[in-house]
């Protein structure tokens, strides 16, 4: 990722460790959020970064009076670099948390009491970008090369995937801290760069080839696309607090919370222009063509959902937690050291949440969806 989610594993451990000594790691389950004066139940929503088209579904379903239609007053807290929105989670601080799936896992290990309640991204977002002379095609092309990485939990799909093809990281390749943005690629530091596809990806095709005087094209680079290798890992998914899954009313707060995000992201699907402004209009930083691109990029990581948007793929998930005990990163550190708890998912919510969304007539899935042509601008513009 990037700065989405980004923090060390080991300092996200100890976060996560910190709260259970001091007693922080339950939301208080014994209540479910109270019911304002307005009528409207209070629910907090933290992210792992500030406002951008990454979560512009949650953005959406507010603009759209989605939360409140199902009886709730969201309030939305963006994240930091010095935020691990699972911590934040289950120290009580919030109702619901974006996080990927490894990280979350992490912080499950060290102690966390937090259960996925809703899968929304289906895909990876992560790739490996090269310069298309690179002759960079796929992993076992990096032998030799310097390889970007941003550490921080980020690498276990570049280390995955250079495994499957035979390499050990620590040594047929020339690894590099890589900043979170695509300088040392740009620079010819890096031969290989880490990128997501709505974000990183999008400043190389924001930027001015000096050679040509014009913006790069896709046709500049070439990319290995972690899906296509076979070493994914889910990413942004809605977390809950376990304990407080234990409440009933919480539990019904939590298919409201999920029916109206599911329709956020849905509107987000059917109108990716409303939602990168509504974005915009939240307070991004980004610019305006560059949250068009990544509003439609996450859609892609989202549609098609066969089993229906938010429901977790079994081999997916299998996958995930394969790689995050099987594969070491430079400090031969693994994700995690034992397979997560029964607790760690949970469809039960979501599948209500659908069902729900199902019976009127409101389409789940996505299986025509296609995505828009985006044109970005100078510096995403």
């Amino acid at each position: 990722m990037h700065r989405t989610s980004t923090r060390a594993f080991a300092v996200l451990a100890a976060a996560s460790a910190a709260a259970l000594v001091l007693g922080a790691c339950s939301s208080g389950g014994d209540d479910a959020p109270e019911e304002g004066a307005d009528g409207l139940t209070p629910v907090t929503l933290q992210l792992q970064w500030f406002a951008q088209g990454q979560f512009a579904g949650y953005y959406a379903a507010i603009d759209q009076g989605f939360y409140e239609d199902h009886g709730l007053d969201v309030t939305i807290q963006e994240g930091g670099a010095d935020i691990v929105p699972q911590t934040v989670l289950a120290d009580g601080q919030a109702d619901f948390a974006i996080a990927w799936v490894p990280k979350a896992l992490a912080s499950i290990e060290a102690g966390a009491g937090i259960t996925n309640v809703g899968q929304i991204f289906q895909r990876s977002g992560t790739l490996q970008v090269s310069f298309a002379d690179a002759g960079i095609e796929d992993p076992a092309d990096l032998a030799g090369r310097n390889v970007g990485s941003w550490g921080f939990g980020n690498e276990f799909e570049l280390f995955a995937g250079m495994g499957e093809a035979g390499l050990d990281p620590m040594t047929d390749a020339t690894l590099v801290q890589q900043a979170f943005d695509m300088s040392g690629l740009l620079s010819g530091d890096i031969d290989a760069a880490q990128a997501m596809s709505y974000n990183e990806y999008a400043q190389l095709l924001e930027t001015v080839d000096p050679d040509t005087g014009e913006l790069y094209t896709a046709d500049d680079f070439t990319v290995i696309d972690w899906n296509e290798v076979g070493v994914a890992m889910l990413q942004d998914a809605i977390w809950a607090n376990t304990e407080a899954l234990q409440d009933e009313a919480f539990q019904e707060t939590t298919v409201a919370f999920l029916e109206a995000s599911l329709e956020g992201w849905i509107y987000a699907r059917d109108n990716p222009e409303e939602a990168a402004q509504i974005v915009v209009d939240a307070g991004s930083q980004l610019g305006a063509s560059h949250q068009l691109w990544m509003v439609n990029e996450v859609n892609a990581l989202i549609w098609p959902s066969p089993g229906g948007i938010g429901m977790l793929d079994q081999d997916a998930w299998d996958q995930t937690v394969e790689i995050s005990l099987s594969t070491p990163n430079q400090d031969g550190s693994t994700v995690i050291t034992t397979d997560p708890p029964d607790t760690a998912y949970d469809t039960t919510y979501v599948e209500q949440a659908i069902a729900n969304l199902e019976d009127e007539g409101v389409d789940v899935t996505g299986a025509d969806y296609e995505p828009i042509e985006v044109t970005l601008n100078e510096g995403g513009q």
